[in-house]
């Protein structure tokens, strides 16, 4: 078990790097199964990748680009400038997939990877495909785009994308993930379940608020390693959530992006509010007019 600070939570931009955005590894996570990155790609330029035992999540941020690989080939793929001009493409590539991506204009990418042992087919993911939600009420309206969603042909990824207007609650009232359980059929009515968010805004030198903290069902807050930590994510930051709820904040004036990845004990968003907030769903008289996004 680990100890999490607020500074183990939150991973900051890469500037330095022409190329990669932001990087990590499970073990700079402390976790076991997550590994995600955020790349810009110049045009011509390939960037290859063998999974090995992993099947990846590709999400283009922005831009078009080319993928081969051993088990497809993939022409023009993406069309939206930033992530605010539209929905997504995506690609599932299998366990043992080796594959180059080849940007077409100046793009960015999103890839995120967990071990499996089971073997699925590649699929492209269009923007006709993803399931596009508005979601909670009142201040914490949000617009959801569900790319890789549970009961995908996958063995443990989830992907997802928030937009939040400036002044509005996202991931509220706050949900955690952190412990397996069932019912009495096999139903999961809460998976453990890794997950980064991965931030943008409208403009950039936007930021968001994040408060991350367990309960006393967490495995860490049971273990003597309670998390309570305040963030206060820029553009293309990482925050990790290990465990515990996860509320997020988008200031005024702002819209606040996150691409959420996810993989754990099962390929579900199965999770539990906390408690003491979720009486607030019954107070929502309205959506905000501001939603969808596009």
């Amino acid at each position: 078990m680990r100890h999490y600070t607020a500074t183990d939570l939150l991973i900051r931009a890469n500037p330095p790097d022409a190329d990669l955005i932001v990087r990590v590894t499970p073990e700079q996570a402390g976790w076991s199964l997550l590994t995600f990155e955020a790349r810009r790609l110049r045009p011509g330029v390939a960037y290859a990748v063998d999974n090995g035992a992993r099947e990846c999540a590709l999400v283009v941020l922005s831009g078009t680009i080319s993928v081969r690989a051993n088990v497809g080939e993939w022409l023009h793929i993406g069309e939206r400038r930033s992530v605010f001009e539209g929905g997504p493409y995506a690609l599932y590539l299998p366990i043992e997939s080796e594959f180059e991506v080849i940007a077409e204009t100046p793009a960015e990418i999103a890839l995120g990877w967990a071990p499996a042992d089971q073997d699925y087919p590649a699929q492209l993911i269009r923007p006709q495909d993803v399931q596009v939600e508005i979601r909670g009420g009142d201040q914490a309206t949000r617009h959801i785009n569900t790319i890789i969603p549970p009961g995908f042909a996958c063995q443990r990824l989830v992907v997802v994308e928030v937009y939040t207007p400036g002044g509005n609650w996202s991931s509220y009232p706050p949900h955690k993930h952190d412990v397996h359980r069932t019912d009495e059929h096999g139903n999961v009515l809460e998976a453990d379940l890794e997950e980064i968010y991965f931030y943008k805004f409208d403009r950039p030198e936007g930021f968001a608020f994040q408060r991350v903290y367990t309960d006393a069902q967490s495995p860490l807050h049971r273990a003597g390693f309670p998390i309570d930590a305040a963030l206060t994510p820029h553009h293309n930051d990482l925050v990790l959530i290990p465990e515990g709820y996860h509320p997020v904040a988008s200031p005024p004036g702002y819209t606040t992006y996150y691409l959420n990845m996810l993989a754990g004990s099962a390929q579900s968003l199965a999770n539990s509010e906390d408690p003491r907030y979720a009486w607030v769903k019954e107070t929502y008289h309205t959506k905000d007019p501001r939603l969808p996004l596009y």
